[in-house]
């Protein structure tokens, strides 16, 4: 019985953690399209590795940089299907999202592959990775 008991906290903590992951993932969108610098400086890790589908690849302030200067303008980010899997304090997500808006090469509209990597430091969830892959 407490071998059951056990397992339903279990199960209760990691949907909570799933929970404020999908959250987080919302602010991320979110402040991405504001641009939104202080979320953005809240929301990405120090360490955080941001590769993008053309191969570019992005630190935190490299990234931050390119919204505040317009190089990098998203008029919206929607995700159109969304997993999660918690590994302690690190959170998996892989999702389809649609990402539109304009870059130095001109307007994009692309269905997108991503994959997150969220890390617990402290009370709060940081993307600490992100990749994306072209669909056709």
């Amino acid at each position: 019985m407490r071998f059951f008991v056990a397992l339903l906290v279990l199960a209760g903590v990691a949907s909570g953690q799933e929970a404020d992951i999908r959250a987080a993932e919302a602010a991320w969108a979110k402040a991405v399209v504001a641009k939104d610098a202080a979320s953005l400086g809240r929301l990405l890790g120090d360490q955080l590795i941001y590769g993008h589908s053309t191969g570019v690849v992005d630190t935190k302030s490299d990234y931050i940089g390119k919204l505040n200067s317009g190089r990098q303008k998203y008029a919206g980010i929607e995700h159109q299907s969304m997993t999660v899997k918690m590994h302690g304090n690190t959170a998996i997500v892989n999702a389809r999202v649609h990402m539109w808006g304009v870059n130095p090469d001109g307007k994009f509209d692309d269905q997108l592959m991503m994959l997150h990597v969220w890390l617990k430091t402290g009370p709060a969830w940081q993307l600490v990775g992100h990749q994306t892959s072209k669909l056709k």
